[in-house]
């Protein structure tokens, strides 16, 4: 039969040949080798090769229906953030809160700001206990602290400030701060306040509001004091100059306004602003200073002021800080007509820091605690003034550290009110005070380095 033959003769080709390769060692190992290569290949193609414990190994789910697709479970927990390669830019937003390390140079320290060796060992000891931020009084009692255009057009200043060398102030304390890596704001003390016999109230009466009874002054830390009209435009516009002409002419880093950038409630019965408030409302003025109408209307007109004055200098130095430090909100807004916290909400105070002058820790805790605070702290930087002692009244270094341990722990900055009573009156020596505050302030937070993001 053909096919019987012609397998019998493929399995007598077949014998023989393996008798050939069986009598050569040689042709036995070759085909040992194929034979074995020829297995590694077939199982490779069929089995996924292990992989290093630094690979993700993907599982393909049992119970996952035959109609659906594969879900893929990794055995390595993913990345919480993507790789970037050495030195990427990364674009995000620049935080402009910082922590605040300030102290205050008043009119009490002037015999020492005024001298420029004084000045020097000043700012060098603030430098070594790691403050970050000074601010100079320079505008105060209806004078200005420099050479002032505007104050002398006014009728304000028959005389010009000067150090004991006969140099600029502001200039010396501005060059000085900057060498010892410390912010420069000057500080527009004063505001709307002027004694009521300076030459500016004297040269301006028009400029000058009064309080229902017709009293023009009002007792305050500084005394007895007259106030300027915050409502009048003449009184708008020299401020606002007076402001300007220091922005343009000094390096400062900020300028900063306090509890007297306004006005107290019991004021605003001038005539002008009487006429204004009826053409504006069609209505007299209420006899009760607490109306919400006639106290929402007059802190409006301020915080319109503020807002021209801060894009003023913005437009004239845009990388100049505006810092305001009032009263606590309720009583600023109710008592002053400060309404600071839609200043910060409306976005043009860059800094905030609200005095909180107590003695009981207690009363202290309850006003930096408060929900405006917090709300602010999250915008821009914030601190807290303390209470650092004055020339009749020594605050125990123990009380101003606990103050500013607890404002630390919140998240906010200090500033202290005022230079020379951080050591110079207190029950405790110099080395003392200044051995708390070297603790308190141990490791450095530079603010100069930052200045322009």
């Amino acid at each position: 039969m053909p096919q019987d033959w012609r397998k019998h003769k493929f399995s007598h080709n077949l014998r023989h040949i393996f008798r050939q390769m069986l009598r050569s060692r040689k042709r036995f190992l070759s085909f040992l080798f194929v034979v074995t290569f020829a297995a590694t290949l077939l199982l490779h193609s069929l089995i996924p090769p292990l992989l290093g414990n630094d690979q993700a190994i993907a599982q393909i789910n049992p119970q996952t229906k035959p109609q659906t697709k594969p879900q893929i479970k990794l055995l390595v927990p993913p990345l919480k953030q993507p790789v970037v390669p050495p030195n990427a830019l990364i674009n995000q937003p620049i935080d402009k809160r910082q922590e605040i390390r300030g102290v205050w140079l008043t009119s009490n320290d002037f015999a020492m700001f005024s001298d420029r060796k004084q000045l020097s060992e000043a700012l060098q000891q603030l430098k070594q206990l790691n403050f970050n931020t000074i601010y100079p009084v320079v505008w105060n009692s209806g004078y200005a602290m420099y050479p002032s255009t505007v104050a002398q057009e006014a009728g304000a200043q028959p005389f010009v400030y000067r150090g004991s060398e006969g140099h600029d102030i502001v200039a010396d304390i501005i060059t000085q701060g900057h060498k010892n890596n410390l912010l420069v704001m000057p500080w527009f003390e004063f505001g709307f306040m002027a004694p009521e016999m300076s030459e500016l109230a004297i040269a301006h009466p028009d400029w000058l509001t009064q309080q229902r009874n017709g009293d023009k002054t009002s007792i305050t830390a500084a005394g007895e004091v007259a106030w300027l009209n915050p409502f009048h435009p003449e009184v708008q516009k020299f401020l606002m100059e007076l402001v300007l002409e220091a922005v343009s002419n000094y390096d400062l880093d900020g300028i900063q306004f306090d509890d007297h950038t306004s006005l107290p409630k019991t004021f605003g019965y001038d005539r002008y602003t009487l006429n204004l408030y009826r053409q504006e409302t069609k209505r007299d003025a209420p006899a009760d200073v607490n109306d919400p109408a006639w106290v929402s209307w007059r802190a409006n007109k301020i915080s319109a002021f503020m807002a021209r004055l801060s894009k003023a200098v913005k437009q004239r130095k845009p990388n100049v800080l505006f810092s305001v430090s009032p009263n606590y909100y309720d009583f600023a807004y109710k008592q002053q007509l400060q309404d600071w916290l839609g200043w910060v909400r409306q976005g043009f105070v860059d800094e905030l820091l609200v005095q909180v002058y107590r003695n009981d820790l207690d009363d202290y805790l309850s006003q930096i605690s408060r929900p405006e605070i917090a709300e602010v702290q999250n915008k821009i930087s914030t601190a807290i003034a303390i209470l650092s002692g004055l020339r009749n009244s020594n605050v125990p270094m123990s009380r101003v550290y606990s103050q500013a341990i607890n404002a630390q722990s919140r998240g906010l900055g200090v500033s202290f009110f005022y230079y020379r009573s951080l050591w110079g009156y207190g029950p405790e020596t110099v080395a003392e005070r200044q051995k708390e505050l070297q603790y308190l302030f141990r490791s450095p937070a530079p603010r100069f380095a930052n200045r322009y993001p």
